[in-house]
């Protein structure tokens, strides 16, 4: 499998323009080309996933993102995080954790991995360890606050109001928006 040769970079090339001319399933045919010459190759995969994402066909995606992960398992976390954010968005969250989890111990500063993965312990009822993902959420990205409202969220659910008064007084001085909305949703003044 020489993939530095020839015919691999046409194959990308025209994948890489299929995509730059807004041709999405061209783009997904010449990675097919790829695959049907290289099938585990890392780049063909990920890419021809990402592609199939976009164009909504998570069912595709989530297979490539698989065999991706199972050929690959120590490439990248971002190939991790990639499949287990398509297997939540499909509603797969035992699926989903434990890729969650395997992005995270490629790379620990993940930050989107841990607000991932503070969701899906949230719908499977885990609030103690939704709680830890969504603080170290938290202390990797303090200005977002995507992480902050979903703790927030799961501090009231715990029955926990200083909790989520402590977090709607941070959001106030960087997100008044969405501390208005934590407190119109909980009823919860800071």
């Amino acid at each position: 499998m020489n993939r530095g040769g020839f015919d691999y970079w046409r194959l990308k090339l025209r994948a890489l323009l299929w995509l730059l001319f807004g041709r999405h399933e061209a783009a997904v045919r010449a990675f097919g080309e790829m695959l049907q010459r290289w099938p585990d190759d890392a780049y063909a995969l990920a890419s021809r996933s990402h592609v199939l994402a976009q164009l909504g066909r998570r069912d595709a995606a989530i297979a490539d993102a698989q065999r991706l992960t199972a050929r690959h398992p120590a490439r990248s976390a971002a190939d991790w995080f990639n499949l287990a954010f398509l297997l939540e968005g499909a509603g797969r969250n035992d699926d989903a954790e434990p890729a969650f989890r395997r992005a995270l111990e490629l790379d620990p500063k993940l930050d989107r991995a841990w607000y991932g993965l503070g969701l899906v312990l949230i719908r499977q009822g885990r609030l103690d360890e939704a709680v830890a993902a969504l603080k170290r959420n938290t202390e990797l990205q303090p200005m977002s606050p995507y992480g902050w409202y979903q703790l927030a969220r799961v501090h009231v659910d715990r029955h926990e109001p200083e909790q989520a008064r402590e977090i709607i007084r941070r959001l106030k001085d960087f997100e008044p928006q969405v501390a208005a909305q934590l407190q119109r949703e909980t009823g919860l003044a800071p």
